[in-house]
Formats: structure tokens, C-alpha cells, sequence
């Protein structure tokens, strides 16, 4: 290697080594952990599911549990997943249609605060929005999504039992017999 290679190295290094340092610098400091770990007494996912609080897409606080005893619909997504963002239209007619009346959809984010609060103002969901940020992989993972791939989407029934669970896009079509049969 000669010193022109070595100089031009030596550079490179120093700049990728400078920028790292600008942005820990100037990296704001994350919002505290979102904890899904099961409280004591807790002896399922869905009963984990209802004793979590999480932000909603406002930054307010909200018990989970306000959805226990009703038909649930727990769609796991990220504003960055193709499929997510594709099949939201149909999950918020789901909701605002007759559906919607026997059915409670929520949508629980895994991405940052900021994030899911400007996918949720700049395309008006018409469903209860969550935040767990990474944590919400977790959760997912606990309905059975070994993967941990995204859209994940649960069906509880009101009687607290899981009744099916859909990784990928959700095939309305489908869903809509497996609602039929609550």
C-alpha cells in the first residue's frame, strides 16, 4: 500500500468517525421503554394484552383493558411496512362499518411516538391507534408471531380467547367469515 492509499484511508476513517460523533451528539434522547412484560396474576397473551397502558397516537395514556369483554380486533403495524399502510383503508371501514358495532379494531404501532403520531394525522385512521414501539414485537410475539413479522393481527373474542391470528396482509374476504363465526 502506498501513502497515498494509507492518506486517503486515513481521511475516510476520520470523517466517518467525525459524522458518528456529530449525530451522537446531536441525537435527542428516546422516549422511555414501553414495558410488556406480563404483571403477576397475568396468565395469557390476552390477558397481558389487557392490563397494558399505552399511549395513543395523541401521547395519551390509555388502559387496554377498556376493550375487555367486547369482540377485539389487535392489528400489530409499522408506518415504514408496505402491507400495513395497504390494508388500513379496510381495517378503518371495517371499524366505522356494521362491523364495527359487534367488533373493536385497535391498531398497536411498532415504530417511535413521533412516527406513528404523523401517520395517524396525515391519513385520519379511523380506529384506536397504539404506541409500543419496539416492545410492541414482543407482544406480537407472544400471540404466536414467531417471526415477528408485520402486519400481525390477532382476533380475540369477547370471551377473551384467541380465535385466529393472520401474519401478512389480511384477506378481508376471509376475516369477514371468521367474524361471522363469533
Amino acid at each position: 500500500m502506498n501513502q497515498k492509499h494509507l492518506a486517503a484511508y486515513v481521511v475516510v476513517a476520520l470523517l466517518f468517525g467525525a459524522s458518528g460523533a456529530y449525530v451522537g451528539l446531536n441525537k435527542k434522547a428516546a422516549a422511555p421503554p414501553i414495558t410488556t412484560a406480563q404483571p403477576a396474576g397475568v396468565t395469557g397473551p390476552v390477558d397481558g394484552l389487557y392490563k397494558l397502558t399505552l399511549p395513543d397516537a395523541k401521547g395519551v395514556a390509555q388502559a387496554l383493558g377498556q376493550y375487555k369483554g367486547k369482540a377485539t380486533l389487535v392489528n400489530f403495524w409499522a408506518p415504514w411496512c408496505g402491507p400495513c399502510v395497504q390494508e388500513m383503508p379496510e381495517l378503518s371501514a371495517l371499524a366505522a362499518g356494521e362491523e364495527g358495532k359487534k367488533l373493536q379494531v385497535i391498531g398497536i404501532g411498532i415504530d417511535s411516538a413521533t412516527n406513528i403520531a404523523e401517520f395517524n394525522d396525515k391519513f385520519k385512521i379511523t380506529y384506536p391507534v397504539f404506541v409500543a414501539g419496539m416492545a410492541g414485537t414482543e407482544l406480537s410475539r407472544s400471540f404466536g408471531n414467531a417471526a415477528g413479522g408485520l402486519p400481525y393481527t390477532v382476533l380475540i373474542g369477547a370471551d377473551g380467547q384467541v380465535k385466529k391470528t393472520y401474519l401478512g396482509r389480511l384477506k378481508f374476504d376471509e376475516l369477514r367469515k371468521d367474524l361471522a363465526t363469533l
